[in-house]
């Protein structure tokens, strides 16, 4: 007779049966007669327990052969034990060696530094921590997917190689055959907002660069960003787009991802108070805010990370920052007819000091205004020859925004450094593995 083979997260389904489950092993104990082995799947613990005179000597034997890590098939009756991790445990009949581990794996149960931790994630990321946040990530994921969906938003997938830039620094390049450098994409947004003009609302996801000398815990030199860009939202829209979209993934993330976040011991209060709508603060008065702080930051500066804490240390939900003025801003931006001086665009900052974790503006939409602050930024005009294009031919009100994938998976999770919210982080001094 074959038997059935569920994976770990199934077995509720086979109490009282004889199944086998495959798996990688994580904890050993033994009295002599009585032996426990705990595996995990990818889906689920389950323990399994072996009684020396219940079973064949060769199994017995198998069982004092274990590491660490081995992977093996473990076969037995499944019933329920409440002291067992998932509330299960299988009597174990029967055991196969499907991969030995050297007896020295490099991640034991000390403390290890953080720098070891990066040289060995490939092992790292086997860690109950680290598989929580992964699945906290991975639904996080889909609830993006889901979000757009639900509300008719078309998926564009953008280039990665571009000729055209985002932002003014933090590129980096490489020779294009006989076309000159090319850049790896700081952003989808400028192929985003073509797309948008065919389709009226897109959004694009994929990783991004920026090649910025940064050691800082919320920066990374290759991220996930997701960028929607709609037809006919005017800035106001956009900010209450972005509400929306961050309390639906906060709320999912909460929902469906409990155990995780009780596994890396999250205080989940401040999660429940993200409910639209979000604090509004125009950059004059943040500025004012600041001052009143004793922040030597003046108008005219973009806001660094210090100001940002000092900002959401007010409010218990994340906080908009409105209105920057446009030289601190990218080229795209629209300016804003209340006050040339700045531009339409907005700055999320998540509470708990994590930060902005979304820049939206305004598109320009005026074909000799957008051409003017591409003369002033000094940026090559035949390679935003198509995108100025976009201006001349059925121009049009949009906005848009990029949230990064990264930041808002550590702010839900507390993480105290984005490198835990990717499976392999590259930073400025690491790029293996």
């Amino acid at each position: 007779m074959t038997l059935s083979t569920p994976r770990i997260d199934e077995l509720k389904q086979h109490v009282g049966h004889t199944v086998t489950v495959r798996g990688w092993v994580t904890h050993l104990r033994s009295s002599g007669k009585i032996a426990f082995v705990v595996m995990r799947d990818g889906t689920g613990q389950i323990q399994g327990v072996l009684v020396k005179t219940q079973i064949e000597p060769a199994v017995w034997e198998r069982f004092a052969a274990l590491t660490i890590e081995t992977s093996v098939a473990m076969t037995g009756e499944v019933h329920t034990e409440e002291r067992s991790p998932g509330g299960l445990e299988m009597a174990v009949t029967g055991l196969e060696i499907l991969g030995e581990s050297a007896l020295d794996y490099p991640i034991q149960p000390k403390e290890h530094g953080i720098d070891f931790l990066l040289d060995n994630r490939h092992f790292w990321l086997r860690s109950p921590r680290q598989r929580a946040i992964a699945r906290v990530r991975n639904e996080v994921e889909q609830a993006i997917h889901d979000f757009f969906y639900a509300r008719g938003f078309l998926r564009v997938d953008t280039p990665i190689l571009t000729a055209a830039i985002g932002e003014r620094a933090g590129l980096f390049s490489t020779e294009y055959f006989d076309e000159g450098n090319a850049y790896l994409a700081q952003t989808g947004q400028l192929y985003g907002e073509a797309a948008a003009a065919a389709f009226g609302r897109i959004y694009t996801f994929g990783p991004t660069f920026r090649a910025e000398k940064s050691k800082t815990r919320r920066h990374l030199t290759e991220f996930w960003m997701i960028e929607p860009e709609v037809a006919w939202n005017d800035s106001d829209d956009n900010m209450r787009l972005q509400e929306d979209f961050v309390s639906y993934l906060v709320r999912r993330a909460l929902d469906r991802c409990a155990a995780d976040l009780q596994i890396l011991e999250r205080d989940t209060a401040p999660l429940e108070r993200v409910t639209p709508p979000f604090v509004r603060l125009d950059y004059g008065d943040a500025i004012s805010l600041l001052k009143r702080k004793g922040s030597t930051t003046v108008w005219g500066d973009d806001l660094g990370a210090e100001d940002e804490s000092l900002i959401v240390e007010e409010y218990d939900k994340p906080v908009f920052v409105m209105n920057y003025p446009r030289e601190a801003k990218a080229f795209y931006m629209k300016e804003n007819p209340a006050d040339p001086r700045t531009v339409l665009c907005d700055d999320l900052l998540a509470p708990e000091g994590y930060g902005e974790i979304i820049g939206g503006s305004q598109r320009e939409d005026d074909y000799e205004r957008l051409l003017a602050r591409i003369r002033a930024e000094k940026l090559p005009e035949d390679a935003y020859g198509w995108y100025l294009d976009l201006r001349r031919y059925g121009t049009f009100v949009h906005s848009g925004f990029g949230l990064g994938l990264e930041r808002t998976v550590a702010w839900i999770c507390g993480l105290p450094h984005l490198r835990e919210a990717v499976a392999f982080p590259r930073l400025m001094n690491r790029l293996r593995p």
